[in-house]
């Protein structure tokens, strides 16, 4: 895997999903320019009547220029509400498209990033993340820019009003900069190691809620209470160093700094008012300048903690979004799956490219026909299915199907033609039809096609709701039979050349196996069937059964064939027996 994020690029790059909306941005900096003209003019308004009209006590000019001040209030309150929120409407926007990039991209990763990445920290990047960008464009881009204009016109102002007063000021710049540079320098990775325990908060918090029944069942709420108070407690601990440092270096020191501006003004002004020529409006309007001077650093700084977050969150977000190690590629030529005859050739796989859990695995199974795999666990089982659906790429050996190399195929026409059945089916929030139909262009009446061929319909028909039953998350308020009938039902309606059943059986009880039996007997009809079995008695009627061990095939041949070997397949078959006349 790689990725292209680097850290000085990642504002440039936050500017240009932001862009879209230029007009929304420039509408917002418009507004910015009005606060900064009219907070600016006003102080100069202000002085004008201090120093031309104040003795003149309440005059038609003194009400026009209370009135104009007024309005000038009334214009700044709206106009820094449009800016704020025509750039909150920008940021939202703006997070709304990475997340939809993030989460479009994460659809295409191969199974492997899963299988390393908890989800937990998955969705922290997609929701905590991206919210942190959020505020950074909704508050902090607008702060700094109105920030910026203000300072830069008060700092005009001032010069204007008297240039060596204001280069007295300007000697407090490279002190502020300083403080934001050590804030920075100490700051950095505690708010890495905030963003960090935040997403590990969300891991412990997914994983908790996920395995809760195992973990009430085996009375676990205590260990699991402790390392969650534990990821907690640390990720506190980083919350509230940072806290510290933005005590110590941000508003306080900014406001301190202020204060000695206000002395040292105030000081010149008392030990010089006999003989300098400053007005009392002057002297009003620069005391107000340099608090506007000193504002809006206060803010930048202030605001530089939530920048300094949002930029790390954005990067951890960009680094979602630049993974490339996608599921395999597919060359998407103009093959259509017919029969369904399959092969593998000599196929070779490793995981981590250093130990092969497949070894030259090589069968054959033609249209109609039935082969079945068998073994202990971790010999290889799952990791043929897997390569078969292209959920991993294998550099040595060949599959094909209909005599095309597997690769050649579009990924549509083989997830198409290819109907999967899992050992845990997965059922989405929403209804039976919809679980079934899984939002496919497939007619209601084709669902309950679906249904009624591999048996489900009687047991839908008897629900509340019928086809349109909630389903929850998982469909944990189905049995399992239930759950695999739906399932069945999915593969089925989009009638696919290929059935592969990963231990479809392997959870449900007796009693319900028998349906499941039936359904599976008929769904094979006609149909190129691959199947892992844990239960051997479900795979008797195979056309050839494959005994795999430490990634190799070392028996094949049909049930009684392999019974009459005498060899693993015949002890397994008479240890399950064994276990079921105890039972």
């Amino acid at each position: 895997m790689t990725t292209k994020t680097k850290e000085p690029g990642v504002f440039s790059r936050l500017l240009r999903y932001a862009v879209k909306y230029k007009w929304g941005m420039l509408s917002g900096l418009f507004f910015v320019l009005v606060t900064t003209v009219v907070t600016t003019g006003n102080t100069l308004l202000i002085r004008y009547y201090i120093d031309q009209h104040i003795e003149d006590g309440v005059t038609r000019i003194a009400l026009v220029i209370m009135l104009f001040n007024f309005g000038m209030v009334i214009i700044r309150a709206v106009s820094s509400y449009l800016s704020e929120f025509l750039f909150a409407k920008v940021a939202y926007a703006t997070v709304r498209d990475l997340r939809l990039a993030a989460f479009s991209n994460i659809q295409q990763l191969g199974m492997s990033y899963f299988d390393q990445t908890p989800a937990g920290a998955i969705v922290s990047r997609l929701t905590n993340d991206t919210q942190a960008v959020a505020d950074m464009f909704a508050t902090v881009f607008q702060s700094f820019l109105k920030s910026g204009f203000i300072f830069v016109a008060t700092l005009v102002a001032m010069f204007s009003l008297s240039w060596q007063l204001t280069l007295f000021v300007l000697l407090f710049l490279p002190v502020i900069w300083g403080s934001v540079a050590l804030y920075r320098h100490f700051s950095e990775e505690l708010v890495t190691q905030t963003r960090q325990k935040l997403s590990e908060i969300n891991v412990k918090l997914s994983e908790s809620i996920e395995g809760m029944r195992i973990i009430q069942a085996f009375r676990q709420e205590g260990r699991l209470t402790d390392e969650f108070e534990a990821i907690n407690e640390e990720h506190m601990l980083y919350a509230n160093r940072t806290i510290n440092v933005n005590s110590f270096f941000l508003r306080p020191a900014m406001s301190l700094l202020k204060i000695l501006a206000y002395a040292m003004i105030l000081t010149y002004f008392g030990l010089n008012w006999q003989t300098s020529t400053f007005s009392a409006g002057l002297i009003y309007a620069f005391i107000q300048y340099v608090s506007q001077l000193f504002d809006p650093l206060i803010e930048v700084t202030q605001n530089y903690a939530t920048l300094q977050t949002s930029m790390i969150s954005a990067k951890r977000v960009f680094e979602m979004i630049d993974r490339d190690d996608y599921e395999p590629h597919q060359a998407g030529q103009d093959f259509e799956i017919t029969r369904g005859d399959v092969v593998f050739d000599k196929v070779s796989f490793s995981y981590d490219g250093k130990k092969d859990v497949l070894k030259n695995i090589s069968f054959t199974v033609k249209q109609g026909e039935t082969i079945a795999f068998v073994g202990s666990t971790g010999s290889g089982k799952s990791s043929i299915i897997n390569l078969f659906m292209r959920f991993y790429e294998y550099e040595r050996g060949q599959i094909t199907i209909d005599g095309h190399d597997i690769k050649d195929y579009s990924q549509d026409a083989l997830r198409r033609q290819t109907g999967l059945v899992l050992q845990d089916p997965f059922l989405y929030h929403g209804t039976i039809a919809s679980n079934i139909q899984m939002y496919q262009d497939i007619s209601r009446e084709e669902v309950e096609v679906a249904a009624r061929f591999v048996d489900a319909h009687d047991f839908i028909s008897a629900l509340p709701a019928g086809y349109d039953n909630p389903v929850s998350e998982r469909g944990t308020s189905y049995s399992s039979g239930q759950r695999q009938l739906l399932a069945f039902a999915r593969t089925m309606a989009t009638e696919p050349k290929i059935l592969i059943l990963d231990e479809a059986t392997a959870n449900i009880d007796s009693e319900t196996e028998e349906i499941i039996q039936g359904s599976l007997r008929k769904m094979r009809q006609g149909r190129t069937t691959i199947a892992i079995a844990h239960r051997l008695s479900t795979i008797q009627d195979a056309n050839c059964i494959y005994v795999l061990d430490k990634g190799e095939i070392i028996e094949s041949g049909t049930h009684e064939e392999l019974l009459a070997l005498g060899g693993t397949y015949h002890k397994m078959y008479q240890l399950q027996a064994g276990m079921m006349e105890k039972a």
